[in-house]
């Protein structure tokens, strides 16, 4: 599997947010990838990608998943699934 230019993860500091960037490190590891994950706090940030709700988990600058934390493997599907197109 290729890696990913950015693994970016945006929230507000919440403890969701921080959950969906600890899985996010997980889900990477597991599959091997060597970009490091980014866990961006900046809000104007999220308003910059056009979102309006957080956390977010965003591949290469383009959001994957929006508003919810998924469980470890659907977040691995969600890379898996963006590096293959």
């Amino acid at each position: 599997m290729k890696n990913p230019k950015t693994i970016q993860v945006f929230g507000s500091g919440c403890p969701t947010c921080k959950t969906l960037h600890e899985r996010t490190v997980k889900a990477a590891v597991e599959l091997g990838i060597a970009t490091p994950v980014e866990y961006v706090t900046e809000i104007q940030r999220i308003i910059d990608l056009g979102l309006m709700q957080s956390p977010v988990l965003a591949i290469d600058d383009e959001p994957v998943i929006v508003g919810f934390v998924p469980s470890i493997e659907d977040i691995k599907n969600s890379i898996k699934d963006k590096l293959a197109k």
